[in-house]
């Protein structure tokens, strides 16, 4: 026994030699990299400020918040609480695949309502996945090094990990598995994922390589490879496709397959585990390689998926073919430092920096690239094709459509040409263009991108855009009843049930989303010459008064005989009856396309901000639990996306310095608030909640993203240079800037002065520089004239 622990503490030693040596190289070769593309002073101060890339941590999103004030009364018994929802895997921008680590069994459970791998509480690492899903969790094959003994999933073999050996940032992800000895690192291309174990010295140095629940087919091919194909995946979904093959980087000196036989739904069965057996198929079909191996030694791994095996082939050899894990962690590092040294941040602290640049990451987790130009891909109709232009995956428009995708207009718009082109591509093999889990959003990306200038055949989307509108067969649902009645009933639930229901319609949202859709329609078919269909559409953008109830000052569902539904409590989370993932109180900010005609709505401009005033501090008491509401500040939810813009909504209405208030509290209570640092206020939702982050912290937002106009709030940044897409510079100075000094006491843009709480794109075009001077007490008068409010479908009141 002593003789196995000092063998052990050797391995160990040798480990975090050769990993500090590793970490000393990279880091040379990081500093060489900085250093050919700045001008190099000899004289330099030792203590440069680190790259931007390398303030970056993964890990940031993976956490929950932990202060009960912050939370409300979610999670419901039993259930974790909802985080970011974020993956600390290696990716790329946009990645195609992802390396990532999985601690979370959800082939046994769902207990967020969302397949996620990882969740940063948990202790037990499950194993590491190379792609195969939009969420990790979904993603197979399942990849574990096991020392010794392991079991056949869905009990997995388990190990304790050493949270402090656990290192994430981008492109690269490791940890130290502590019951097994062994250190595994995670890299990755854009299509191929590499995985690094180095073991210690056993003759049971084990890899288990295994299918989810749903199973499939799995083959060992000669003595260094393994590969399958997964059942029950999501088509285009699933970006990279169901095959896959595995590589390893030495031969193994013995192999076997295995499934699990399900007698009966849900059970775990009996387990079938056979040695030297090469093909296997069932339920988490698998296959286990065995290595003999002296301490410190590394296998590697390399997997790739595809449409067919073939495919999965042929990317696996279309990237990086040689074992050099360094030199594939330093591309995927490189790739990332291009983009973060785009935006230029100077000023705030260390943390709001690593805040900054980890949301930053995570705003580039969608949508993913399905294939580069010239590359051959399988498109929605299952057709072997050759790439004319770069091709992405579906946006998740109900969440990143509302803001991560301007972050990328200001950013990169010539991938958002592909995008559109990409969304365009596929309404032309489904007949409608694609939409999001709840409203038709899509008209977001196509309005906002020709407001701010992004070239594109609108002519050719607007057939789609249109008949998405209506077409009452098409994907907007009970589109028939909204365009009889102008608005969508609720059915009252049997026994008028304690809310949450997840049963109903979600009329008022509906009907709210719907209002606001045909809005930015009716601004593409006025820019096309449709005259008759703008009105008519713009005539429907007003539908948002048919679910307002003035005697109670809320939004609130009819009955399909137009009575109002009753009892109606606004601060109770209704889930699916009446509102969408969130309260009356939420619910009532959602008309981002004509604020000024909520403000009359409620009694013009003072009634407005005594309503905004009591959302931010009624307290938040409803009975039922809402899983999505969480980050709170009174009524207002920042966990989740109906109500996320409202906090800027004072730009409207005369009191721009509350929202400079609101925004900081936000940004500093809701993020990073819990004792890990790593905390967000809800779900991510591939990038939505991330970028409300970036965007805040550089002072201003998108409340509708279709128009061309951002909203300022406060920046918490002295400096920050965005390099637009365009190869132009816009610059945001913020003098005095602090803590206290979060209030703006007037404003320049391009060097002439500025009173407005608000600038458009066209402002910032072909670059410009936004001066702010900061002070600690907010100057009432400034952005306060009406003739300075933002633009909105409904004419402001002199």
């Amino acid at each position: 026994m002593n003789s196995s622990r000092a063998r052990l503490r050797r391995c160990a030693s040798s480990i975090r030699k050769r990993h500090t040596f590793v970490a000393v190289a990279l880091a040379i070769v990081a500093l060489a990299g900085i250093g050919g593309s700045r001008a190099q002073n000899d004289n330099a101060a030792p203590s440069a400020a680190p790259a931007a890339v390398d303030l970056a941590n993964p890990l940031v999103g993976t956490a929950p918040l932990d202060q009960q004030a912050l939370i409300g009364n979610a999670p419901p018994p039993g259930e974790p609480l909802y985080s970011g929802m974020t993956s600390p895997g290696a990716s790329l921008p946009q990645s195609s695949t992802e390396a990532a680590p999985v601690n979370v069994n959800a082939d046994l459970s769902y207990p967020t309502g969302v397949a996620m791998s990882y969740a940063y509480g948990r202790p037990t690492m499950i194993g590491f996945t190379g792609g195969g899903s939009t969420y990790g969790a979904r993603a197979a094959p399942m990849i574990m090094p096991v020392v010794g003994d392991w079991t056949v999933p869905p009990d997995y073999a388990p190990s304790y990990y050493d949270k402090a050996s656990e290192k994430a940032s981008p492109g690269y992800y490791a940890v130290d598995l502590a019951t097994f000895h062994t250190r595994v690192e995670l890299t990755a291309t854009q299509w191929t994922s590499l995985m690094r174990f180095t073991f210690p010295a056993s003759h049971r140095a084990n890899v288990v390589v295994n299918l989810r629940r749903a199973g499939g087919n799995v083959e060992v091919v000669g003595d260094r490879t393994i590969r399958g194909v997964a059942e029950g995946t999501r088509g285009e979904r699933d970006s990279d496709g169901p095959w896959f093959v595995a590589e390893f980087s030495r031969p193994f000196a013995s192999f076997g397959t295995f499934r699990a036989n399900h007698n009966d739904k849900g059970g775990f069965g009996d387990e079938d585990v056979q040695a030297g057996r090469r093909t296997v198929s069932g339920s988490y079909a698998g296959a286990y390689v065995t290595f003999d191996t002296q301490a410190g030694e590394q296998v590697l791994v390399r997997v790739a998926h595809g449409y067919s095996a073939d495919e999965a082939e042929q990317r696996l050899r279309a990237q990086d073919a040689s074992w050099d894990f360094d030199r594939v962690r330093a591309q995927a590092r490189a790739a990332w430092a291009k983009l973060f040294d785009r935006v230029e941040v100077t000023g705030g602290t260390p943390k709001q920096r690593m805040l900054f640049y980890s949301t930053l990451y995570h705003s580039f987790a969608s949508p993913r690239l399905i294939a580069r130009k010239g590359t051959r891909f399988t498109d929605a109709d299952g057709r072997v094709q050759v790439a004319t232009y770069d091709h992405y995956g579906p946006v998740p428009f109900w969440d990143t459509g509302r803001n991560q995708i301007v972050l990328l207009m200001l950013l990169e718009p010539k991938i958002v040409q592909d995008i559109m082109q990409s969304e365009l591509d596929r309404a032309r093999v489904r007949g409608y263009m694609d939409t999001s889990f709840h409203g038709d959003h899509a008209v977001f990306l196509y309005d906002g991108a020709w407001q701010r200038g992004i070239p594109f055949n609108y002519a050719a989307v607007y057939t789609y855009l249109r008949k998405n509108a209506t077409d009452p067969n098409g994907p907007r649902g009970y589109l028939a009843e909204y365009m009889k009645n102008g608005w969508i009933s609720d059915i009252v639930p049997p026994g008028n049930p304690s809310p949450p229901y997840a049963g109903g319609k979600a009329g008022v949202a509906t009907t709210l989303e719907y209002a606001w859709d045909d809005h930015a329609l009716a601004d593409v078919a006025r820019r096309l010459g449709e005259t008759q269909d703008a009105q008519m559409f713009l005539h429907r953008a007003e539908n948002y008064h048919n679910v307002f109830d003035p005697s109670v000052g809320f939004f609130r569902g009819r009955t399909a005989d137009g009575k109002w539904i009753s009892p109606f409590d606004p601060g109770e989370p209704y889930y699916n009856f009446m509102m969408k993932e969130a309260s009356g109180w939420s619910t009532l900010w959602l008309v981002p396309h004509d604020v000024q005609g909520l403000i009359d709505l409620l009694g013009g401009r003072a009634a407005f901000n005594d309503k905004l005033d009591a959302f931010f501090s009624t307290p938040y008491r409803a009975k039922g639990i809402c899983r999505d509401c969480t980050g709170m500040i009174g009524e207002y939810v920042q966990g989740n996306q109906p109500d996320q813009q409202a906090a800027y909504l004072y730009a409207w209405s005369g009191q721009p310095w509350k929202t400079q208030a609101l925004t900081r509290r936000i940004l500093a209570q809701l993020y990073g608030s819990d004792t890990s640092g790593y905390a967000f206020p809800g779900m991510d939702d591939q990038g939505s909640t991330s970028s409300w982050y970036v965007l805040s912290a550089m002072g201003f937002y998108p409340v509708d993203p279709s128009s061309s106009d951002y909203i300022l709030g406060s920046p918490i940044f002295d400096q920050v240079r965005l390099h637009l897409g365009n190869g132009k510079i816009f610059e945001i100075v913020a003098r005095n800037n602090s803590a206290q000094n979060k209030y703006i006491q007037s404003a320049t843009l391009n060097g002439k002065p500025w009173t407005k709480p608000w600038f458009s794109h066209a402002d910032i075009a072909n670059g410009g520089s936004l001066v702010l001077t900061m002070g600690p007490e907010p100057n009432k008068a400034w952005g306060a004239d009406v003739r300075d409010a933002p633009p909105s479908m409904s004419a402001a009141h002199q």
